[in-house]
């Protein structure tokens, strides 16, 4: 164990520790987590499910403050159903579609590290979900609100295509 190379690449600690690993050294970590599970891997998508529909609170309730017409209720309900109810259907479909579309390229992804791969980095981008949520319900629409969301978002990026490219073999 001492003299293999890759024991350092492997992410230790807890799942907060590999998603904060993840925001700098996104391929062992997603390397590390290739043979999750199925049905841990559907754990982590609706965790980061219900993290994202947490970060959308803040917003939704300043909106509900500002604009009484659409209570927060109504509000919060459609934010349930299109991130609990609709996102994981989405995010199963996109990562079909990934898998499907690899097959063009010298690079294959099968479906199952191509959902690894997606649901990780949905995780892995709540943190910076949570603070373009804080932002949203405290400041507002403005330049802090578009930034915040824009790191949350290369973040995501960053880290999918990262697990892909971790988890992609050569035909």
């Amino acid at each position: 164990m001492a003299d293999d190379p890759t024991a350092d690449l492997t992410p230790r600690g807890g799942m907060a520790q590999r998603v904060l690993r993840s925001w700098w050294a996104p391929r062992p970590v997603v390397r590390g987590l290739s043979g999750m599970p199925d049905r841990v891997l559907l754990i982590v998508l609706m965790l980061a499910m219900l993290i994202t529909l947490v970060a959308q609170a803040p917003g939704h309730a300043r909106a509900a403050q500002l604009d009484p017409s659409i209570p927060m209720d109504a509000r919060m309900g459609g934010a349930v159903l299109g991130t609990i109810f609709m996102m994981p259907l989405l995010s199963y479909a996109v990562a079909g579609l990934i898998s499907v579309l690899s097959r063009a390229t010298p690079w294959h992804i099968d479906s199952r590290r191509s959902r690894v791969a997606l649901f990780w980095a949905l995780l892995a981008a709540s943190p910076a979900t949570l603070l373009a949520g804080l932002v949203a319900g405290l400041i507002g629409p403005g330049p802090e609100l578009t930034l915040t969301r824009a790191i949350a978002g290369a973040g995501f990026f960053f880290i999918w295509c990262s697990g892909i490219s971790a988890l992609a073999r050569r035909a």
